[in-house]
């Protein structure tokens, strides 16, 4: 039984009346932009341990479980995610979102056949989404023919979703809005993090049982985002804590750049490590992170993002922030929000 339909016999319905999508939405792939196939390649197969197929010299796909695609990979100067895909379990739910965006004026696009098959799904439907990642809806995925071949063992999808997203931004207020008027996303907690005198807060958004599928970062009281690409790091989560330490260990063997060791959240308590991809946004494997109890659970705040480990390795968002040039180009380039979507009129905090 999805959360939304807990103690309710059916979904729950927002502040406007319209019944809740929450529950119905999970994060089922990502869209990334790069010329560095050969890097990409060694890096999701070789490192990471996912299923890998090569569709032609521009296109190559990574699965982690029998759906066809979980990432796909596309030639292209971004160097980043430039899109996600929500899978929506009905098309009741697909249809309740789709008008939700059609309303707010924001204009939506029918994927093409060869879209939605390169993506592996069957109804597809584009719009705009923060930082101009754009979000993709779609019902059905096809499941691969193919049996798995990975050096994991195994990934944590289903219900969940595939992972998480995190995004720093100026403007986290309008992005939280965005994804609550979109997928009836709801807050699960906050982390305050200080590091270097810098203060930094982070909101952890959910649209199912999965603790986050969305984290928001954003620096207090200044309107700078930090990072270069749209997206601070992508997570998956791994069947074992054997597979934490055996990714590790080919992460560094291959001579990928760590990020972050192993350590343990303050929020979750998921077990991870973070190494850089070869585009310079960050990937996460996680382990065993706790699931939210919808009957129960209360938002709350920690202090810090780790109980410990997490170590930094290298340069990282604090220092960058030491960068004038980078703040400057922050200020000289508001960030995109789709005011529409975002309730343009509230404040950031």
């Amino acid at each position: 039984m999805r959360a939304a339909e807990r103690n309710t016999g059916g979904p729950l319905a927002t502040a406007s009346g319209t019944p809740s999508v929450f529950g119905a939405v999970h994060l089922g792939y990502l869209v990334i932009e790069t010329n560095r196939f050969a890097d990409w390649r060694r890096f999701g197969t070789d490192a990471i341990g996912m299923h890998r197929d090569d569709l032609d010299t521009g296109v190559t796909r990574f699965r982690l479980d029998d759906q066809e695609c979980r990432f796909l990979l596309r030639r292209g100067p971004a160097e980043d995610v430039v899109a996600t895909g929500w899978h929506i379990d009905d098309h009741a739910a697909f249809e309740r979102i789709e008008a939700r965006v059609r309303a707010h004026g924001v204009p939506v696009r029918v994927g093409t056949a060869e879209e939605a098959a390169l993506r592996g799904v069957e109804r597809l439907l584009r719009f705009p989404g923060p930082k101009g990642i754009t979000q993709e809806i779609y019902t059905t995925p096809v499941i691969a023919a193919e049996p798995l071949r990975m050096l994991a063992s195994g990934f944590v999808t289903g219900e969940a979703g595939m992972g998480h997203v995190a995004i720093t931004s100026a403007r986290p207020t309008r992005l939280r809005g965005y994804f609550d008027t979109v997928f009836d996303a709801r807050l699960t907690d906050y982390i305050d993090e200080t590091i270097s005198g810098v203060k930094l807060k982070i909101r952890f958004l959910r649209v199912n049982e999965r603790h986050h599928s969305l984290a928001i970062a954003a620096v207090r009281g200044l309107p700078i985002d930090p990072v270069r690409t749209r997206v601070q790091h992508v997570n998956v989560q791994v069947t074992s804590l054997d597979d934490v330490a055996r990714s590790y260990q080919r992460v560094s063997e291959l001579g990928f750049e760590m990020a972050l060791t192993v350590g343990q959240h303050t929020n979750d308590k998921e077990l991870s490590y973070y190494v850089r991809t070869p585009s310079g946004f960050e990937w996460e494997v996680g382990w065993n992170p706790i699931v939210v109890d919808e009957n129960t659970w209360e938002p709350s705040t920690h202090q810090g993002i780790s109980v410990w480990g997490h170590r930094p390795v290298g340069q990282t968002i604090i220092d960058k922030l030491g960068q004038f040039g980078l703040g400057a180009r922050s200020l000289a380039h508001p960030e995109r929000t789709v005011p529409a979507l975002s309730g343009a009129g509230i404040p950031d905090d």
